[in-house]
């Protein structure tokens, strides 16, 4: 019976990969693509992360184009590339995790060690946690990968997503103090060495490339007494590059009936609303329903393609400086 099981995964996961494969032939390859930061300056006084890669491997990152990444590119030229974290927040029912959806990515060509807790090996992140210390391991993180890391939330988890957001914006109003998620402690700092410049920098105004929040909607917010983010939920602040909103039509759970309210951006972040077939139900959703696991896919690509051009780039602007 267990080896059937696995065999019916393993078939379906074929099914699903070739889906998707489709659906990023189809994408816009016309999206723009916002800036991720501001361009490094002249005056780095210390070199970024070191890649160790060859000159003609980071040659053929380059020459990639972030938004027409075909699954041969991603096994032969970005899965040479470093990349950055994802977290998974799993909503508030411990027994559906985002554990599915972090497998998919892992099948479809991610790196799977990007995606595990460093500290247990999970696939799945637990979103009762605190945003503010959240906050302060997204630029852990940062400090000594040189990358931020990306927020994928389910329910619970994409609000969590969002309060993080607000966090980094310094909307709160407390303080930020950098957490090592390696011994899962404050560093009592408030602030980093950028990787990229070399100079330091605060917590607060730190940018996440991509973020995504399915099935989340305003009505648990009340219910679960969340009432600092009943305004701010639909709203993204510019402490993301690209957001985007998976929801179902009717989804009770999340406090749809009908049409699902869209996200907006409060500033300059580009913000993507996405409809799910409502027959997925709001927990079945983050069993790699192919709608939504396509187009994050895709996004979740380019943006390792766009992080890892970025770190190339500073890369060797910093060595150029220093010649």
């Amino acid at each position: 019976m267990t080896g059937n099981l696995v065999s019916l995964r393993s078939r379906l996961w074929r099914v699903l990969c070739t889906v998707v494969f489709f659906a990023n032939a189809a994408a816009g390859a016309d999206d723009e693509t916002p800036a991720l930061a501001p361009e490094i300056g002249a005056t780095a006084t210390a070199p970024p992360i070191a890649l160790h890669l060859e000159r003609e491997t980071e040659d053929r990152i380059l020459a990639l184009a972030p938004e027409k990444i075909s699954d041969a590119e991603v096994q032969s030229v970005l899965a040479l590339a470093p990349a950055p974290r994802i977290i998974n927040l799993q909503g508030v029912v411990g027994l559906v995790t985002m554990a599915p959806f972090a497998e998919f990515l892992i099948a479809m060509g991610y790196p799977e060690e990007r995606i595990r807790n460093p500290r247990d090996g999970a696939l799945s992140y637990n979103s009762s946690g605190d945003s503010a210390r959240l906050a302060g391991t997204l630029a852990w993180y940062y400090e000594h990968e040189g990358m931020m890391p990306m927020l994928i939330g389910h329910s619970q988890g994409g609000m969590m997503t969002v309060r993080v957001l607000y966090e980094l914006a310094g909307d709160f109003g407390h303080t930020l103090f950098v957490w090592n998620p390696l011994r899962d402690e404050s560093e009592r700092r408030t602030s980093i060495v950028d990787p990229l410049t070399g100079h330091e920098r605060p917590i607060v105004g730190l940018r996440v490339p991509y973020a995504a929040a399915i099935a989340t909607g305003t009505l648990p917010r009340i219910w679960l007494g969340q009432w600092d983010m009943v305004r701010r939920l639909h709203k993204i602040p510019d402490t993301v590059t690209e957001f985007g909103a998976y929801s179902l039509e009717w989804d009770l759970l999340a406090g749809n009936f009908g049409r699902a309210e869209p996200y907006l951006a409060s500033g300059d972040a580009l913000v993507r609303n996405i409809s799910v077939p409502w027959a997925a139900g709001h927990t079945g959703v983050v069993f790699a329903n192919l709608v939504h696991s396509a187009d994050i896919w895709y996004s979740v690509k380019k943006h390792w393609c766009l992080e890892a051009q970025r770190l190339i780039r500073a890369e060797r602007q910093a060595h150029a400086a220093q010649q």
